[in-house]
């Protein structure tokens, strides 16, 4: 046997133990794997494993958290009613138009009431010069000249008669004194009832006109307004606007027609309707345009004529702003006009309110109505106490 043949001989004798242990091993892995199938198989524990079943337990709480959204939404309701601090309403109901709507007239309650405040706390004694102070305290507020001397004359006769006073009652003394002076007429409604509503331009006939109906429907009457303005441009259709937020009718004709000619249907319509009150708007006219005077007469005639029934009454429409002026305006439009009363415009947007007190001293018209606002509903019937006590 040669080297080769020996060595090959050698090489393979080797061979068979080899595959022994590869048997060995595999007969061990295969053992392994038994015993971990025998363990796996012992293992039915982890079935409990829906026992974790609770974790549906687990998932109730976020149901909790979708209701904890709930209860703040709850919550934020409540506090929403924030606008409940709107007991001026309420308040307004308790002391009246004026009460509620002071802070409207706060410029004339600034002019009077902060001065009054100011003279009571200055003046210890009720002597001269306490008196002339609240007489240009007056006047400053256009109360005018006339009636301020006649308010304090009457002042100065109380507190003689009564030594007691005080400054402060002196005050409130005055207020009732002013009170009385302007007086409270209630305006009576007739039916059938013709108004006429006059003035200046610009002085808000239109807009009073509009709410003046709103508020008569209000309190049950037949309203139809009569478009008579026939000189200004475009007047009938903003009275129409009115109309329409008034919520009745109006009568009315092309631009340039005759006054009298609209009146004559708007008496037809309220015959026809049955309506209770015919308010005829006029063509803004200076008291000083003679031909613009003779027309509203010439109007007047027409409804004595054809409305014999109705009872005709003329509303003059005063800026409160214009103050005095608005005074001669008066004057002068009660000279040529059957005047029921005053419709005082503005009053929120000027310190001179006291023009409404001279106004009813001076010339004896009563303050019928009295606007401070835009609103349809910012027009009221006037209430001197009211008034009053809110400018002063």
């Amino acid at each position: 046997m040669g080297l080769f043949d020996r060595f090959k001989k050698k090489k393979e004798e080797p061979a068979a133990p080899h595959k022994n242990a590869e048997s060995d091993i595999k007969a061990a892995l295969d053992a392994e794997k038994a015993r971990m199938e025998a363990q796996t198989a012992q293992q039915p524990a982890p079935e409990p494993a829906p026992e974790p079943a609770p974790a549906p337990a687990v998932s109730e709480t976020p149901p909790q958290a979708e209701a904890a959204p709930v209860q703040p939404q709850a919550a934020r309701p409540e506090p929403a009613p924030q606008p409940e601090p709107q007991p001026e309403p309420e308040h307004a109901g308790k002391v009246g138009f004026f009460g509620r709507l002071k802070s409207r007239l706060t410029r004339t309650h600034e002019n009077l009431s902060g001065k009054m405040d100011d003279l009571v706390e200055n003046y210890a004694d009720l002597d001269d010069d306490f008196f002339e102070e609240m007489t240009d305290i007056l006047i400053m507020a256009d109360v005018g000249m006339k009636t301020a001397d006649e308010a304090v004359g009457r002042l100065r006769e109380k507190c003689a008669a009564d030594k007691a006073m005080t400054p402060a009652r002196a005050r409130k003394e005055l207020a009732e004194i002013l009170i009385d002076i302007m007086g409270s007429e209630p305006m009576i409604l007739a039916s059938p009832m013709v108004l006429f509503v006059i003035g200046v331009n610009g002085v808000g006939k239109t807009t009073s006109i509009g709410k003046l109906a709103a508020r008569l429907k209000t309190v049950g009457r037949r309203v139809i307004i009569c478009a008579g303005d026939t000189f200004r441009a475009a007047a009938a259709d903003q009275l129409t606007i009115w109309a329409e937020r008034a919520g009745v009718p109006i009568v009315k004709q092309k631009e340039g027609a005759d006054p009298a000619a609209v009146v004559f249907d708007g008496i037809q319509a309220a015959r026809q309707r049955g309506a209770d009150v015919l308010i005829v708007d006029t063509a803004g006219r200076l008291h000083n345009k003679a031909h613009l005077m003779e027309e509203l007469k010439k109007m007047a005639r027409v409804i004595s004529r054809e409305f014999p029934e109705a009872k005709t009454r003329s509303l003059l429409v005063i800026d409160a702003t214009t103050g005095q002026n608005g005074l001669a305006q008066a004057a002068v439009f009660k000279d040529v006009a059957d005047l029921e009363g005053i419709i005082l415009t503005k009053l929120d947007g000027t310190a001179k309110g006291g023009i409404a007190i001279a106004i009813r001293s001076e010339l004896g018209l009563p303050v019928r109505y009295i606007g401070v606002g835009e609103q349809i509903d910012d027009l009221q019937p006037f209430d001197a106490r009211e008034f009053i006590e809110a400018i002063i």
